[in-house]
């Protein structure tokens, strides 16, 4: 669901970026390319060279990895990133279609909806798409567009983003305590929930980001630097954690504390997150930092 949060932001952001401007098309990939590639491409050649190093075959992996373009098969969470370039190929599209109006994003989402209903009554299940593909995905990018064209209307009331929030609480617990992502009944799921799930959590998240924005916060307060520095390294966290993800519970739990408490575990997560933002820091710093000044406009305003 986090993954769901950040899709749903970049719709959002975008939207909100390139409100009333001209969108130019090629340089807003290359800025794309340049903020995302670098560490990936180190990335997926780290991965090379330790299948080499442990006599792995690696061609497989390297075919895996160039088809990524297409497929969700770039390495550690990977898979978001080929979401989010088929979104940016959509964006024209989208922004088009908001122009002429709003509600045509809506339109859209009721599209995805039915299409995916189509598809599970074809194959039997949907989860695969719904989870790993913008055929899920779409709406959560959509519907952070519509958060932020709706924006002033969700501000002036609170009270709907609190019961969408409190919604989305309640189903996600009877989510997780009817199977989760693995044992609805299966993996691949054949439950239909997987028809809408996307739907639900664009919404949700849509709301609360745009009645968010629309709060008054003191970007010098210490949370707030705290908060952006998190944002600033979020990319380099969310490609990096993978590699200790399953591994550092299993050690704690072994060696450390026992997690079996959830709220043990809990307190665990928010260290270890925390401690997150050291690799973070230095990927950011000299990896990725240093083509951010190979940007180039993408937007201007309208004649």
């Amino acid at each position: 669901t986090g993954v769901a949060l950040f899709m749903t932001l970049s719709g959002y952001l975008f939207a909100k970026l390139l409100d009333g401007r001209r969108l130019h098309v090629w340089p807003f990939l290359w800025n794309r390319a340049i903020r995302l590639l670098p560490l990936l491409i180190l990335l997926i050649a780290l991965r090379a060279i330790w299948m080499l190093l442990q006599h792995h075959e690696v061609m497989p992996f390297l075919w895996l990895a160039a088809q990524g373009l297409v497929w969700p098969t770039l390495p550690n969470g990977g898979w978001s990133i080929t979401t989010e370039f088929h979104f940016y190929l959509l964006l024209p599209l989208l922004l088009w279609l908001a122009a002429r109006w709003r509600g045509n994003l809506l339109v859209l989402v009721g599209v995805a909806v039915l299409i995916r209903t189509a598809l599970y009554l074809a194959t039997g299940q949907i989860q695969n798409l719904a989870y790993w593909t913008i055929v899920g995905r779409i709406d959560q990018f959509t519907l952070g567009m519509v958060a932020f064209l709706y924006s002033r209307e969700i501000s002036r009331r609170p009270l709907v983003v609190v019961a969408s929030s409190l919604a989305f609480m309640a189903f996600w617990w009877w989510f997780d305590w009817a199977g989760g992502f693995y044992a609805l009944p299966s993996y691949p799921s054949t439950h239909p929930v997987w028809i809408v799930l996307p739907t639900f959590e664009g919404a949700a998240y849509g709301l609360f980001i745009a009645w968010y924005d629309a709060q008054a916060i003191d970007a010098s307060s210490w949370w707030s630097r705290v908060l952006q520095r998190f944002g600033d390294y979020s990319y380099s966290i969310y490609l990096l954690h993978f590699f200790v993800v399953f591994r550092l519970p299993q050690f704690i739990h072994q060696h450390v504390m026992n997690l079996s408490n959830f709220y043990v575990a809990q307190a665990w997560a928010v260290v270890t997150f925390a401690c997150m933002l050291v690799p973070g820091y230095l990927t950011f710093r000299f990896i990725e930092r240093p083509f951010l000044s190979l940007r180039r406009p993408y937007s201007e305003a309208h004649p």
